[in-house]
């Protein structure tokens, strides 16, 4: 795995200067799925062991992704977290193990969601029509709240001006957009991806973000995750930010040397090795 340049942005310290303090009061680990977790489309052993290290340091980890509420269902259950954020912040999904219950808390009721899905509808096709290269994404039909426009997932590469242009369609619809490292995500409510992460919060029982910030850490890779970097006190970009940072106002705290999985778990070992 090749290492990323160091990164000309004075506000942003390599992951080794992350505090010892902070290591050892970590409580709960945020991290975005694709192309954090994930390398060229998969999860790599290395990353799922990383989550396992953390699991068994009492260290509870919540995805907190872009992708659909049939992918969630599938983490929450099946992965060793302590909840999912998804769809940027639509929803959470915390399954309870004991109990084998899976607790779903949505931020829009559902009259709410089918009038998004409605109003949807009328962007999905002004953007097929103005900028044809792109797609709807492979996973839109296990969505609850949001429309993924695939823009390098399953499609050639898109142009900057090509994105550009699919956002601005989304901003003359009066809808929320967000762009991740494959796709560009819109939809309509009042939830982000802090908004989910504020819920996930009060449903563990941890009360709310403003007191909790000495014992939290997100782990993120694109301007999706931006909402995440302004709103938590310790956050961290794997390498292959890189290309985004000159769209950010609000930049990670921290920087990997290594990309998506391999600086994840590069963000995961320094951590535990400080506790």
């Amino acid at each position: 795995m090749l290492r990323h340049q160091p990164l000309q942005c004075p506000s942003v310290q390599p992951i080794r200067a992350i505090p010892v303090s902070l290591c050892r009061s970590l409580e709960v680990l945020l991290t975005d799925l694709d192309d954090t977790l994930t390398e060229g489309g998969m999860l790599p052993p290395s990353s799922y062991a990383a989550l396992w290290e953390l699991y068994r340091a009492g260290i509870q980890v919540a995805p907190v992704t872009g992708r659909p509420a049939g992918w969630c269902d599938h983490l929450a259950r099946m992965w060793p977290v302590a909840g999912v954020v998804g769809e940027n912040g639509a929803f959470v999904y915390v399954y309870h193990r004991e109990e084998k219950l899976m607790e779903r808390r949505y931020l829009l009721c559902e009259a709410e969601r089918l009038e998004g899905a409605r109003r949807l509808e009328v962007v999905k096709r002004r953007v097929l029509a103005e900028v044809p290269a792109c797609g709807i994404s492979a996973d839109q039909g296990f969505r609850a709240a949001d429309l993924a426009i695939d823009i390098r997932e399953d499609v050639a590469p898109l142009a900057r001006e090509q994105v550009e242009r699919i956002l601005e369609i989304a901003r003359q619809e009066g809808a929320t957009c967000k762009l991740s490292s494959i796709h560009v995500n819109i939809w309509y409510g009042s939830f982000d991806k802090v908004a989910g992460i504020r819920e996930f919060l009060r449903l563990s029982g941890k009360g709310e973000l403003e007191d909790f910030q000495e014992r939290i850490l997100f782990i993120g890779d694109s301007p999706n995750d931006e909402p995440l970097f302004q709103a938590l006190k310790s956050s961290v970009g794997v390498a292959n930010i890189a290309p985004f940072l000159d769209r950010l106002h609000h930049p990670p705290a921290y920087l990997t040397e290594r990309p998506a999985a391999a600086g994840f778990c590069e963000a995961v070992s320094t951590i535990l090795s400080r506790r």
